[in-house]
């Protein structure tokens, strides 16, 4: 999989998969009524699904300047499927702190609720708490945060990478906000769910209607978006599919400094 030589490339790939990818269809997995799985390089994932300020008819993604609002993540352990632990916080704006009726009516996120909210810089900071917390008790590792072990057995999972290479770098930057170095590599689940069952899906409710599973929850509420993308991340894995980071803001750079 060019995934996997990428991963391989970038030294974040210590372990991979013997055999090739198969479609969902493939006749080997229909026989064996299961998928064979090799030995996956991680064991849990943390599933990041933001919400941000938008109005109709807007520019295009990489021309907004949005505001997160809602800060999801979900860790789900890759063995059991299980989600162990999750991060919740709603988000005040400051830049346009009056959210559109369209934003409101898409995310069913209230004026009320972000004016309640928090400073992104404050979520960030409980955020990495939360994180220091959830690793240490799993003795879990993110990738590039050790020398012995580059590649980890913890990763970011995205849709895309609108959520971390776009809505999180660029808000970083407008407001210089000191934004921790973890985030800059991820895996965009769009990207390994295209390769693995040779299939385009419109939009992420295409994605999981394809493989046989159902949206629970309100469809862009960001936590109800992460738990989704955490079982469809498991379903991609007991498929067999490769989990290997696919973007890195840092190429070259480890992140030893980052204290967790």
């Amino acid at each position: 999989m060019a995934l996997t030589r990428i991963a391989r490339q970038l030294g974040l790939m210590d372990t991979i998969y013997v055999d090739g990818g198969q479609s969902q269809n493939s006749s080997s997995s229909t026989k064996s009524g299961k998928s064979k799985l090799s030995q996956q390089t991680y064991d849990y994932v943390i599933a990041v699904d933001f919400e941000a300020t938008c109005w109709e008819n807007q520019a295009p993604p990489k021309w907004r300047e949005s505001e997160i609002i809602e800060f999801p993540a979900v860790l789900v352990n890759l063995k059991t499927g299980k989600i162990e632990a999750e991060f919740h916080k709603y988000i005040m704006p400051i830049e346009s702190p009056k959210l559109s009726a369209y934003c409101t009516e898409l995310t069913g996120i209230t004026q009320k609720t972000v004016d309640t909210g928090i400073p992104l810089q404050t979520a960030l900071m409980m955020f990495q708490e939360w994180l220091r917390k959830e690793l240490r008790v799993r003795h879990l590792t993110l990738p590039k945060m050790s020398k012995d072990n580059k590649s980890g057995n913890c990763a970011f999972v995205t849709w895309t990478d609108w959520d971390l290479g776009i809505c999180l770098n660029k808000e970083c930057t407008r407001k210089r906000l000191k934004k921790p170095p973890y985030f800059n590599q991820w895996i965009d689940m769009r990207a390994i769910y295209r390769e693995w069952y040779k299939y385009k899906p419109i939009n992420f409710l295409d994605a999981l209607t394809h493989v046989g599973l159902e949206f629970e929850g309100k469809q862009h509420s960001g936590i109800d978006d992460a738990r989704n993308l955490s079982h469809l991340t498991y379903k991609l894995v007991n498929d067999g599919a490769t989990l290997a980071i696919t973007k890195d803001l840092t190429p070259f750079q480890l992140n030893l400094n980052c204290v967790l």
